[in-house]
């Protein structure tokens, strides 16, 4: 309970216990005018039974205000919960799309890799091709240079006896 409900409480004990203690003052008959006749009622009694109705009223009007706050707050809860199913499928299909993204994106960079290989492959078979080349031209040069030499130093030497 909370500090108000036991403050309120313990009003409404005085004042039940103030009625107890004074139930013969309560009770006493005197004339009551209610604006169009005169009637004879405990004053204390109609007094204490009025306050009763009104306490009574605004107990039904905090029920009823408490009830209105709890439809409220679960309408408040079942739009949250909509909106965050809402919200929990934009990011579920957000992920998809990344992902679908993502891939689309490597399978390209993939492909890419691919062909930049193969071009690669084709141009160090085309660099060995003509290396191969080249060395074959310089072979046959140098057994020329080497022929010429040994031409010359047979003609410059005489034959062996």
């Amino acid at each position: 309970m909370t500090a108000k409900s036991l403050l309120i409480g313990l009003a409404l004990t005085l004042v039940g216990a103030f009625a107890l203690l004074n139930w013969s003052a309560f009770t006493a008959p005197t004339t009551l005018y209610l604006g169009f006749a005169e009637v004879q009622a405990p004053l204390g009694l109609v007094m204490l039974v009025i306050t009763g109705a009104l306490c009574a009223l605004f107990l039904v009007y905090i029920v009823l205000q408490q009830a209105g706050v709890i439809l409220e707050a679960r309408r408040y809860a079942k739009e949250l919960k909509a909106h965050r199913e809402l919200a929990d499928k934009a990011e579920a299909s957000r992920f998809t799309e990344l992902r679908a993204y993502i891939e689309t994106e490597l399978n390209k960079a993939e492909t890419r890799q691919t062909t930049q290989a193969q071009d690669l492959a084709a141009r160090l078979d085309r660099l060995e091709q003509a290396t191969l080349a080249r060395m074959d031209e310089s072979t046959r040069s140098l057994s020329a240079y080497v022929g010429e030499v040994e031409d010359k130093i047979d003609r410059a030497l005489p034959p062996p006896q």
